[in-house]
């Protein structure tokens, strides 16, 4: 399967030209004590700061 991992954060070290992640694959966590069931109930737990 090919997989397209698009990503906005300009500050992680993955970020690529055009919102692209250069990872192969991301580990995606939720985030403590929230069971919103919004947006921000996950984050991306590859991020690495530049």
């Amino acid at each position: 399967m090919n997989q397209t991992i698009h990503c906005s954060v300009s500050s992680c070290r993955h970020h690529g030209g055009q919102n692209n992640c250069q990872l192969d694959a991301i580990d995606v966590r939720p985030n403590c004590n929230c069971h919103s069931g919004k947006c921000d109930e996950s984050m991306c737990g590859s991020y690495d700061k530049k």
